[in-house]
């Protein structure tokens, strides 16, 4: 059952790291199973109620699932390693697609707006005590948050789009609780929510959006949380349309105590409307992240929501990390001020090379997704032998297992730096790889 690896420890918590550090090295796989909790106290000589303590601390740090009697196993993506587990390896001379990363040439020089906020601190240093938001970033962001129908509320500051997701899930939720999830949706969130001690429950996709009805059905089921991406969804490009909007407030006018948490990390580089969910529940949030646009290493989002949910978050950042730098944020606002991100122009250069990319699969009889945003998602019969064939072809693109729970297989393609004269090349290799596939969507 567990091959060579033998699981030691006397008391739950040693127990409980000797699994997670064979789980972190590999030696204990994916999907393993772990052995019954007498069988385990039985060899190593302990309480069986010891061994059910550590394997409910592993079940809470999102390391193992327990399904009844057919046992505890360590979960397909374990916390201790998470979806990079999938990643694929790119050989030297093969075209990478595979990242999700902005295209360089898109992204604003950032020297000029660091060395303006730091000749601001340079005035009038940031001390300890000091307001944690930066004023001028406050009134803009919550003036465009205003601009996009976002219901009001106070203005926090979190070190990215998935830090703040973090940030609300903890001031709400407890280990056992069930978050509502897209499938297929962002790798990095379906790792943190087990992570965090809790459940995940799939919503299926399409491109408008998560659809109503399996948002009701996880609601009705006992969800207590849900996670929206409204624009430039990744992987799938989708984003949530008008009707859609309508039907999934409804929902949640349905379920008024349900967190509702709302990712908007393709601000600024999409050239559809936003349609926020927020305003039927009561607690909700909403995340807008400055990377997409104006560079990942700008770790920087803005986040509003219930004036209780956004005091939490506040005053739980306040224990840790105080504060995200407030040069940081001079700078992002001297980096708005100066219009240095031409959005328009940003969202449409990514529209045309996914459109392309789109139309040329579709001449070849190759479905594809991708309403909006860098990636375009497409449904294939058979992932590792597509992956696999696109490696052979040049070609590296990301297995659709990073982004999946229940999802069917489809690979993802970030097409940030696509150029015109690669387009037809890889629709060809990617028609090779997959053979045309009846019109269908994401399961």
């Amino acid at each position: 059952m567990l091959g060579e690896y033998p699981i030691s420890g006397r008391r739950a918590a040693d127990i409980s790291a000797s699994i997670e550090r064979a789980v972190g090295a590999g030696q204990l796989r994916p999907g393993q199973l772990l052995p019954p909790m007498r069988e385990l106290a039985g060899k190593l000589g302990v309480n069986p109620n010891t061994v059910a303590a550590a394997y409910r601390t592993l079940r809470e740090r999102g390391v193992i699932e327990t399904a009844g009697r057919r046992g505890s196993r360590v979960r397909p993506a374990p916390a201790t390693t998470g979806r990079e587990h999938f990643r694929v390896d790119v050989p030297q001379g093969v075209r990478d697609v595979a990242q999700g990363n902005p295209d360089p040439a898109l992204l604003p020089p950032l020297a000029g707006a660091f060395a303006a906020a730091a000749a601001e601190g340079d005035r009038a240093p940031v001390l300890y005590g000091d307001t944690p938001v930066e004023p001028e970033l406050a009134r803009i962001a919550r003036a465009g948050f205003d601009a996009d129908g976002v219901p009001e509320g106070p203005v926090a500051v979190v070190s990215g789009a998935l830090d703040g997701v973090e940030r609300v899930l903890a001031a709400h939720l407890k280990p056992g609780d069930t978050v509502a999830v897209e499938d297929p949706g962002w790798g990095r969130t379906l790792d943190l929510v087990p992570a965090l001690g809790l459940r995940t429950v799939p919503v299926g996709v399409d491109d408008e959006g998560p659809r109503a009805e399996d948002v009701r059905r996880a609601l009705e089921a006992g969800a207590r949380a849900l996670i929206v991406t409204d624009r430039a969804q990744n992987p799938t490009g989708a984003a949530v349309s008008a009707p859609r909007a309508r039907a999934l407030r409804a929902v949640l006018l349905e379920h008024p105590e349900v967190l509702l948490i709302e990712d908007d990390h393709g601000h600024g580089i999409v050239d559809v409307p936003l349609h926020p969910l927020a305003g039927g529940t009561r607690h909700w949030a909403f995340v807008r992240s400055a990377a997409k646009a104006y560079g990942p290493d700008l770790r920087l989002a803005l986040l509003t929501g219930d004036a209780l949910t956004v005091d939490r978050v506040r005053g739980r950042h306040r224990l840790g990390p105080g504060w995200v730098s407030r040069l940081m944020q001079r700078a992002l606002v001297r980096l708005w001020a100066d219009g240095a991100v031409d959005t328009a122009e940003v969202a449409a250069s990514y529209g045309r090379r996914r459109d392309a990319l789109i139309g040329a699969l579709a001449r070849r009889g190759v479905v594809a997704h991708g309403a909006s945003g860098m990636n375009v998602w497409v449904p294939v019969p058979d992932e590792t032998g597509a992956v696999a064939r696109l490696l052979h072809a040049g070609w590296a693109v990301a297995p659709g297992a990073r982004f999946r729970l229940a999802a069917p297989p489809g690979i993802r393609i970030t097409v940030s730096t696509l150029a015109w004269d690669e387009i037809e090349t890889l629709a060809d290799a990617i028609a090779s790889a997959v053979g045309p596939a009846p019109a269908r969507s994401y399961d």
